[in-house]
């Protein structure tokens, strides 16, 4: 039996599901949610080949937006990180970017970046098509919402 299936045994599920059931819900329920800073980790997945294409298009395109919102506020802190070592394949992701947000709400808000696309960007029709680009050389994009565990109270 290879480690996969070891992984997958149907006890080790039964397993894994109880201890779920027994994790806390809320493990850091925060006293005023328009005072508790939301982070999400980003994800990218890019083509075997074309990461420096990306992240020169990121750091042009996207990033660039990501300070004025930060500047507005929005956002409370930026990281990137890059996997030190490399996964298989499944496994694998190229690039992370963690925002912490200023509250959840503003995370999820559907928050109009057209006005700073414009200002940072005269040239629309170039913008556009380097977007394009950018995300044509994912092979996946992953956002993941992370709580702090304080292991002392779980």
């Amino acid at each position: 039996m290879n480690i996969a299936n070891k992984l997958l045994s149907p006890t080790l599920l039964i397993v894994m599901i109880g201890l779920l059931g027994t994790m806390p819900q809320n493990p850091q329920p925060a006293p005023n949610e328009a005072d508790t800073p939301f982070a999400v980790e980003y994800y990218y997945k890019v083509e075997w080949g074309h990461f420096s294409e990306f992240l020169a298009l990121y750091k042009k395109n996207h990033y660039p937006i990501l300070v004025k919102l930060q500047e507005m506020g929005r956002i409370v802190e930026m990281r990137a990180d890059r996997p030190f070592n490399h996964a298989s394949e499944a496994a694998r992701w190229d690039f992370r970017f963690t925002i912490v947000w200023k509250n959840a709400a503003i995370a999820h808000e559907d928050f109009d970046t057209e006005p700073i696309i414009k200002e940072l960007y005269p040239d629309r029709a170039t913008f556009d098509q380097e977007e394009q680009r950018r995300f044509q050389l994912l092979i996946e994009h992953m956002d993941v919402p992370v709580v702090p565990y304080d292991l002392a109270t779980w």
